[in-house]
């Protein structure tokens, strides 16, 4: 691979400071960023400042991970805040395979964040990407870096961004693109701190994304998945075998909600056997022998596939309650509550509020009669999924691993 020229190695210089005026132009519209430490906390900040000298001081835990004596690189996918269905879906799998990547070859000495790029106006369109912090500072991280940024076919391609300090300790981000083989320099700009939003700036992408409001927004992304992944089509076609407009019959309908390994199996059996109801689960047995193929999908695949069941269900449910008590295992609230958790960064307080439209029922789907969410304590559950033996999925894994994501 040849390069236009060779990347900076050294701090960066006060003619470049004095040009600052173009270098930071070139980031325009301006944009923002937060990034999830491993803590759990979120740093947020910016790109360009009007006057660098009458900027805030940096956050202190930014200047550690993005100044040296490492060496800190971004990647973030792009995606603009009216992309269609499609673009959002590729944007996802391209998320995916630079994560894979990531955690490979040189980039296994590096640390790996979480980094999200938004507008400050709180509009959707929020990128998905990567901080990668090298600590040898090696050219082959670089290198590496830069043949994944040729190879990626997708348009609009992910830029590489690259951190340094100036003489005076100002931190400066270097945006950089590979075109035919060619490194070109696309922008560089100040870091500066940025306030945290009142909201995640990810709230605004949940409803496309996600947690999708009706029906035709979860078909419509298992749609454009029917080239790469022939068991949508599948789904899509028992999904259009039921109606879209269902009713309840005279019996109730109870959904039992909860994490794995807090009863559900036991409890809703139980229930079912002394009310003579009958049990079903979400997603339905006529689509659960593809739950692994979509399970290993980008977030927004795998949510659309079990909204979806959900529908399904919700005509099994209103063809059953018209005979007998209906008890559901599962049901919307496990779809949306780890969609929620998966997408938003940090802790509990970065949580949507109560009562935030991203909590409401869908319209278009049936409702149950009463909802209840079984709990146990954390020791006790895992000392019941240590007796299970069973494999489990990349969720269930992070369940038992992260106490916050398991909070969320």
């Amino acid at each position: 691979m040849a390069f236009a020229r060779p990347l900076l190695r050294r701090p960066l210089s006060g003619q470049l400071l004095g040009r600052r005026g173009v270098c930071a132009g070139a980031m325009a519209p301006p944009r923002r960023f937060v990034l999830e430490l491993p803590d759990c906390t979120l740093a947020h900040f910016a790109l360009g400042a009007d006057d660098p000298g009458d900027a805030d001081a940096p956050d202190p835990r930014l200047a550690a991970l993005l100044g040296p004596p490492e060496r800190s690189y971004s990647l973030c996918v792009p995606v603009t805040p009216d992309a269609g269905c499609g673009a959002r879906v590729r944007a996802a799998r391209l998320h995916q395979r630079l994560l894979h990547q990531l955690r490979r070859g040189p980039f296994q000495r590096c640390q790996l964040l979480r980094l999200l790029c938004y507008c400050p106006v709180g509009q959707a369109g929020a990128q998905q990407g990567f901080l990668l912090r090298d600590p040898l500072d090696g050219p082959d991280t670089r290198q590496a870096l830069l043949e994944l940024l040729g190879a990626c076919q997708e348009a609009p391609r992910p830029h590489l961004g690259e951190f340094e300090a100036d003489p005076r300790g100002q931190l400066w981000q270097r945006l950089w693109e590979v075109q035919d083989g060619r490194r070109l320099q696309v922008g560089c700009a100040q870091v500066v701190p940025a306030p945290e939003p009142p909201l995640h700036p990810v709230v605004p992408d949940l409803p496309s994304s996600v947690v999708f409001p009706d029906r035709e927004a979860a078909r419509a992304v298992l749609e454009e998945c029917t080239s790469f992944i022939p068991e949508a089509r599948a789904v899509l076609d028992l999904v259009d075998q039921c109606p879209k407009q269902v009713q309840k019959g005279k019996f109730q309908v109870v959904a039992i909600e909860g994490l794995d390994a807090t009863g559900k199996t036991t409890v809703t059996q139980s229930v079912a056997d002394s009310l003579k109801a009958v049990l079903l689960k979400s997603p339905p047995s006529c689509i659960g022998q593809w739950r692994k193929i979509f399970d290993d999908e980008p977030t927004i695949i795998r949510r659309a596939f079990y909204s979806l069941g959900n529908y399904i269900v919700a005509s099994e449910i209103a063809k059953e309650s018209a005979k007998s008590p209906v008890i559901v295992d599962r049901y919307w609230h496990s779809t949306a509550t780890y969609a929620i958790a998966t997408e938003v960064s940090g802790g509990l307080q970065h949580l949507p509020p109560a009562h935030h439209p991203v909590y409401q029922w869908p319209e278009d789907l049936l409702k149950p009669d009463l909802i209840l969410l079984l709990t146990v304590s954390p020791e006790e559950r895992l000392q019941r999924l240590q007796g299970r033996g069973m494999e489990k999925t990349r969720e269930e894994a992070e369940l038992e691993a992260n106490s916050v994501f398991r909070q969320k």
